[in-house]
């Protein structure tokens, strides 16, 4: 796509337009995507408990590649191409528990978990000249856990994921994300670009109408920014608002929290597959799997921190919630998808109260798509502790968190 494709992306927020129809619709597009952003950003993968036990593997699609990530017995998780040395053949086609060796299924080539080839059966029969073992260990994939998700990423040259992420990790600090358990997880296909997706999640304009009960417990009039520097797009309610419904409230809370993290949900879409709800009793992680330009699959896990133990009552009504919102917003989202697939009219104005999260989505986008390399990404800037900025008209929070209640400086 030439420079005029993204003009309206490159505007000012007070004159923005969204992406053009295309860029949801068209399956040249689609694939361009899946190379210049998937197969060059971190990408979310799994949430950190797939592979929290020694000999976890775990298979996973990123953009046109498989890879696969195991924990081996030192406690190091790697991630390698899906891919033997031998001939190519995939290795592994589901998730499995206590893997020792990656053996290939074809001709029964054996690797450990750091990668080395240590079993080649009969290929010494009639040796051949100058092989070593050493230089046909599977091809390593960069992997990295923060927090409760696991990313991956396929190009070398992207910038280390503590940068990509920026203050993320110190924002989020307060709820040792990394000691939370997985729960239950599911799957669901929509028929929606991955964009829409994440693009709904992160603006609270449609809320009162296409949400209404969710509107009694994430009031619009209780948002707030929650975005620093970083390839994510933020925003929390403070408080969590249970006036008129608790769905969100029933589980006992993780310990230890302090006064703002204790009250607020934090909601976080990390550029470019993963939206993550943090309410201080339970994490709620979407990430999103493309499939094509119409289709994305969503992968859906709740975490608790270490130590709850709700009823099953509890949990159900917290999960019911989440699901019944989730219905609403994959409704509107495939409606959307209908509408610029089939109608494809210029893209509108953002809204400046609301959408200026779609507006710092769409710049990331714009530059993972007309970069050479991400190793020259510049990782927006957001909001700096200390500032109490109301730019975009959402007023200045309350009991804001401690990275931004903070003196600057």
């Amino acid at each position: 796509m030439g420079t005029s494709f993204w003009e309206g992306t490159r505007r000012s927020m007070t004159e923005a337009t969204g992406l053009p129809s295309a860029a949801y619709a068209d399956e040249e597009f689609f694939e361009s995507e899946r190379q210049r952003v998937f197969e060059r950003a971190w990408v979310c993968i799994g949430v950190a408990p797939d592979v929290a036990a020694v000999g976890a593997l775990v298979v996973r699609s990123i953009g046109s590649r498989s890879i696969i990530v195991v924990r081996a017995a030192d406690g190091v998780v790697r991630g390698f191409l899906n891919s033997c040395r031998h001939r190519g053949t995939e290795l592994a086609a589901c998730d499995a528990e206590g893997v020792s060796t990656i053996r290939c299924p074809y001709h029964r080539w054996g690797y450990n978990l750091s990668g080395s080839l240590i079993s080649t059966p009969r290929f010494a029969d009639v040796p051949r000249t100058e092989f070593d073992p050493d230089d046909f260990g599977l091809v390593p994939v960069r992997v990295e856990i923060s927090g409760c998700l696991l990313f991956a990423c396929l190009d070398e040259g992207t910038p280390p994921l503590d940068e990509w992420l920026g203050d993320l990790a110190e924002r989020t600090g307060g709820y040792d994300l990394e000691r939370w358990d997985h729960r239950e997880s599911r799957s669901i296909e929509i028929e929606a670009n991955w964009k829409l997706i994440t693009e709904n999640f992160q603006e609270y304009y449609h809320l009162a109408w296409v949400h209404p009960e969710l509107a009694k417990v994430s009031r619009v009039d209780d948002h707030y920014r929650y975005q620093g520097p970083g390839m994510y797009c933020g925003q929390t309610t403070t408080p969590v608002s249970a006036d008129n419904r608790d769905d969100w409230l029933v589980m006992p809370p993780a310990p230890a929290l302090d006064e703002s993290d204790s009250v607020s949900g934090r909601f976080v879409a990390i550029f470019p597959n993963v939206l993550l709800s943090i309410l201080p009793n339970h994490v709620f992680v979407m990430r999103l799997e493309p499939e094509s330009a119409g289709r994305t699959v969503e992968h859906c896990s709740f975490l608790l921190p270490p130590g709850s133990d709700p009823s099953e009552d509890e949990f159900a009504t917290t999960r019911s919630f989440w699901f019944d919102v989730n219905d609403e917003d994959i409704d509107i989202v495939e409606r959307g998808q209908r509408g610029l697939s089939r109608g494809g009219v210029p893209p509108g104005p953002l809204a400046p109260r609301f959408e200026e999260p779609l507006h710092r989505f769409h710049t990331m986008l714009a530059d993972a798509m007309t970069l050479d390399s991400l190793a020259s990404l510049d990782v927006p800037d957001g909001d700096r502790p200390g500032e109490t900025t109301d730019e975009w008209g959402a007023g200045t929070n309350p009991t804001p968190p401690a990275v931004d209640a903070r003196p600057p400086g």
